[in-house]
């Protein structure tokens, strides 16, 4: 009787024991191992918001009212792209598109300060806000803007470089056949900005456009004293076929300033003259240096992806993170 008693007293310590020592160590490594879970997921999401978020913002100058509206980065960069190129481009293309659209703005900050008001012109870059985008779109608003959105966010932050600088990415239309070098229009010799070839965009429909002048439409949008006759004409063009000079009697113009003066789709042109009348061919459409849009389109439809695109119009370049090239900027 007593051996059993002992034996009831020694359970009943053992179990005692168990429940005073073991029970709270397992309590405690199972809350441990679930709090570091739970953790772990904040912060991959916390981490994740933050990397959604935009890193600084852009002013722009509305040429209709004069306000300034100010816009996220990223929210520029799909108004600029939904502006300036056909949503129904290969996504590819819009990819390029996009890294070119932030490359240009965050060149500009870089180089006139960060406080600089964009226009929505192409004095910088043409932009919509989300209203005007849904009246330009009409139905296929969301449609395109999804797929707009999808090419800004999948090269969210990169931009363009040369020795690790950002670019001056100009971009126009469709070539003539070739890009031609910054040196050649604008003047000044940019190492990325050279003349390459584009083909494709010879067989669009709208590759050609013909103006005529009248003589004294000539006279007054050229400042010329012609009263009728044969004119003498002589053209000097570029190695991409642009033209470079253009003498009219004794007066010589630049090609960029026959464009802008006659506004002329393209600076390569040729001239003819009928009478009193003079008729216009020009072949491409914008002034020809950097990307090429109609080019880049026809590169992503045959499969070169964004990366593709922007190497082979902008020469000897990088695509590199926005916070290793322009730190300052993503730190405000």
């Amino acid at each position: 009787m007593k051996q059993t008693k002992w034996k009831k007293y020694i359970v009943y310590i053992a179990f005692s024991l168990f429940i005073i020592v073991f029970i709270p160590t397992i309590v405690v490594n199972f809350s441990k191992e679930n709090g570091v879970h739970k953790e772990s997921n904040i912060t991959e999401e916390t981490e994740n918001t933050e990397e959604g978020e935009p890193s600084f913002f852009v002013q722009v100058e509305r040429e209709a009212t004069g306000e300034i509206e100010t816009v996220p980065i990223e929210e520029y960069v799909i108004s600029v792209v939904a502006a300036e190129m056909p949503a129904d481009f290969n996504l590819e293309a819009l990819k390029a598109q996009a890294v070119a659209a932030r490359t240009y703005v965050v060149q500009q900050m870089i180089q006139q300060g960060e406080d600089i008001v964009m226009t929505d012109t192409t004095a910088h870059q043409v932009y919509k806000n989300r209203e005007e985008l849904k009246e330009h779109f009409g139905g296929s608003y969301e449609e395109k803007m999804k797929k707009i959105e999808q090419a800004a966010m999948a090269t969210a932050g990169e931009v363009i470089t040369y020795n690790n600088e950002p670019i001056t990415p100009t971009f126009f239309s469709m070539s003539n056949g070739y890009t031609e070098a910054a040196k050649n229009y604008w003047g000044n010799d940019l190492p990325y900005l050279q003349v390459v070839e584009s083909k494709w965009e010879e067989s669009l429909p709208n590759f050609t456009e013909q103006k005529v002048f009248t003589l004294e439409e000539m006279n007054n949008a050229l400042q010329l004293n012609h009263n009728g006759g044969e004119v003498p004409i002589y053209v000097k063009r570029t190695e991409s076929n642009r033209v470079e000079t253009l003498k009219i009697g004794e007066v010589a113009f630049s090609g960029k300033e026959i464009r802008e003066k006659l506004q002329l789709r393209s600076n390569d042109f040729s001239v003819k003259q009928k009478g009193d009348h003079f008729i216009f061919t020009t072949k491409g459409f914008g002034h020809g240096v950097g990307m090429s849009q109609y080019g880049a389109n026809f590169m992503a439809e045959e499969g070169k992806n964004y990366q593709d695109i922007l190497a082979y119009y902008y020469k000897d370049v990088h695509i590199e993170a926005l916070q290793d090239t322009a730190p300052s900027l993503v730190s405000n």
